[in-house]
């Protein structure tokens, strides 16, 4: 880990920065009920759509409601979301595409005929077509999000586990009598974890902008719910030209957070990957420096 982040400040300085937004985020979640000036779902009709002052720093939205609480908890739910759905997405990567490159033969091939059968269809029709069935809520959409993005993102961690069943301590697990399974937990999956955490830090920014597009069509987290994709949705849409704060906040919170996470997802992704070390991870950079 002290090579890792001694490897992440001399080589990616860029994405210390997005750490530490990405942190920030974390414990804005956290503490939100205590960062919040006001309860998110305050209703002061008196106070509607007031412009920031000292009592409202971001204004007021159309019933009175205070625009920083609404952003300090849709933060809380949007890195639930991405955080949770992404945990899902990637257990139902591994689970799939483990299973699926490791094992082979008639099963590999029927698993991957399903799966392009899957990544045929239009995503986001997809995803509006199981939500109008499911029904709108938290647990629903992170399922949904979690099991949808994990069936696409199998096809990595099948690749990965097709990779390692070459080297020859798969193999020699083989020759001395290890079962399936056991080469399975033993040998195949440690060895997959730096993909398995690439596919991880890239997928919660896509995750949480997936929740954004549903709720701002309508068909994610429920109307009392401060996400930032309602809020863009709902008064963001309907009052962008009187106070068009209603929009920006939002739209710019999920621009710096989904940014950010990309960044340091990128980042993780160079350094953990050994392919790309001879371009931009370590290698390179010694015979930068050498030059």
């Amino acid at each position: 880990m002290t090579e890792f982040l001694r490897r992440l400040v001399k080589e990616k300085p860029l994405s210390i920065i997005a750490g530490v937004v990405i942190l920030l985020l974390i414990l804005v979640a956290i503490f939100a009920d205590v960062l919040a000036p006001y309860p998110h779902d305050e209703v002061n009709i008196v106070d509607r759509m007031q412009a920031p002052s000292n009592r409202y720093l971001l204004g007021t939205d159309q019933l009175g409601r205070d625009l920083l609480s609404r952003l300090v908890f849709g933060a809380r739910i949007s890195l639930t979301v991405g955080l949770a759905a992404t945990t899902v997405n990637v257990v139902v990567a591994v689970l799939i595409g483990g299973v699926s490159g490791f094992f082979g033969g008639r099963l590999d091939l029927a698993m991957q005929r399903f799966v392009d059968a899957w990544m045929a269809f239009p995503g986001l029709l997809l995803l509006l077509t199981i939500m109008s069935l499911v029904g709108r809520g938290l647990p629903q959409i992170i399922v949904v999000l979690g099991v949808t993005g994990g069936i696409g993102g199998s096809r990595v961690v099948r690749g990965a586990v097709i990779g390692v069943k070459e080297n020859a301590y798969f193999q020699a697990a083989e020759a001395i009598g290890g079962t399936r399974w056991r080469t399975l937990i033993h040998h195949v999956l440690p060895n997959i974890a730096a993909p398995v955490i690439i596919i991880f830090t890239i997928n919660v920014g896509g995750v949480i902008i997936s929740e954004a597009a549903l709720s701002f069509l309508g068909f994610g987290l429920p109307i009392s719910v401060p996400s930032w994709g309602g809020m863009l949705s709902r008064e963001g849409r309907e009052f962008m030209e009187v106070a068009p704060r209603l929009a920006l906040w939002p739209g710019l919170c999920l621009t710096v957070v989904v940014y950010c996470l990309n960044m340091f997802g990128d980042a993780v992704r160079d350094l953990l990957d050994p392919r790309l070390r001879g371009g931009g991870g370590r290698l390179g950079a010694d015979r930068a420096a050498s030059v």
